[in-house]
């Protein structure tokens, strides 16, 4: 079996049975799952469809009850791993780093790191050769010192310096298990009109994997993460043909950027497009679902976001073009509760994930 071979090697830890009374050592090998789910810290964990989880990354405090709820699906649990570029460009430092990170992966009986490092970096400059090395110095050290752990690192929607960062990609990949694609945020520089659109096109968003194959890395390599939120802009001018212009908000050198909106869970869009002053409208171009609303002042506002239908056009192409699989941020954004209309909501939003 492949679970925690290193439980029975290193005596260090010996006390998960007592963190785990229920924890079963021989769950074979992890094969049948592949959604990787972010988890920041909502208390609905447990309302997660876990029949085809892999890895839940975790970005909030450690929860040892969910720690051994995952084990016992036979899910991975993993470190979030995020360090400023410039400090790591000093070896001694990126050992002094990876040694923490590893103690406390092996204290809290984890199965890897998630590395999120979403800085600006520029090619061939310190930081992008220590950021290579961050990740070459960091898969080696969990491989070795936890047999079987996990070692992932976050990349933009496309490899062309997304918001200045000029990675390593190739090279990032290779050194990895694999690379989870943050296919939203996509409007985070805007070079042309400054018009609100979709936060993951289907077109751009499908345009930027396979510009990282043509890189020459493999798709097995590459996970697409699709966004559980939307977004809400404020519109300068509606226009009759359902233009919204927004308010000039530069980033990393775009003129414009989705900074002009506000991020918008998943759950809170359901409670409001049937509401809204237009309804659900779909655009066949970027294949988004979008609403327009007025606000209390009167104000036009624009929401772009995912859902189903739309996701379910991205996964496709997962499955078709051999994807490792498909993950989201984050898993706590969708209803919960026991309302039946959000249950049925919420449980088309995990069949999205599956083709």
């Amino acid at each position: 079996s492949y679970l925690r071979k290193s439980l029975v090697m290193r005596p260090e830890r010996e006390a998960l049975p007592a963190v785990c009374p229920h924890w079963v050592l021989d769950k074979g090998v992890w094969s049948r799952q592949w959604v990787f789910v972010f988890h920041v810290g909502r208390k609905s964990w447990k309302s997660y469809d876990w029949r085809n989880i892999s890895t839940i990354a975790l970005f909030a405090p450690f929860n040892p009850e969910l720690l051994c709820y995952a084990h016992s699906k036979g899910v991975r649990l993993v470190l979030k791993g995020d360090v400023p570029i410039k400090y790591m460009v000093d070896p001694a430092n990126r050992t002094a780093w990876i040694t923490e990170k590893v103690n406390l992966a092996k204290s809290q009986f984890m199965d890897g790191i998630n590395l999120d490092i979403e800085q600006p970096v520029f090619t061939e400059s310190l930081e992008y050769h220590a950021l290579t090395a961050l990740v070459k110095e960091t898969t080696e050290a969990f491989h070795h010192e936890i047999p079987g752990s996990q070692v992932t690192f976050d990349v933009a929607w496309s490899p062309d310096c997304v918001d200045l960062r000029c990675y390593n990609y190739t090279g990032i990949a290779a050194l990895c298990d694999f690379l989870f694609v943050m296919s939203y945020d996509e409007q985070s520089q805007m070079w042309t009109e400054c018009v609100a659109g979709a936060n993951s096109p289907y077109n751009q968003t499908l345009g930027g994997y396979e510009r990282f194959i043509n890189l020459g890395i493999a798709p097995s390599k590459l996970v697409m993460g699709v966004p559980w939120y939307g977004y809400d802009y404020p519109c300068l001018e509606l226009s009759p043909d359902n233009k919204c212009f927004l308010h000039k908000r530069p980033f990393r050198g775009a003129p414009c950027s989705d900074a002009a909106g506000k991020q918008v869970p998943y759950h809170a869009i359901m409670q409001q497009v049937n509401t809204s002053s237009s309804g659900r409208l779909w655009d066949n171009e970027q294949k988004s679902p979008y609403y327009n609303y007025k606000d209390k002042s009167g104000s036009d506002h624009q929401v772009w976001y995912d859902d189903p239908e739309s996701i379910s056009l991205k996964v496709s192409y997962v499955k078709a073009r051999g994807l490792r699989g498909v993950g989201m941020w984050n898993g706590d954004l969708l209803d919960y509760s026991s309302d039946p209309i959000a249950q049925q909501q919420t449980a088309a939003m995990w069949q999205a994930l599956i083709p």
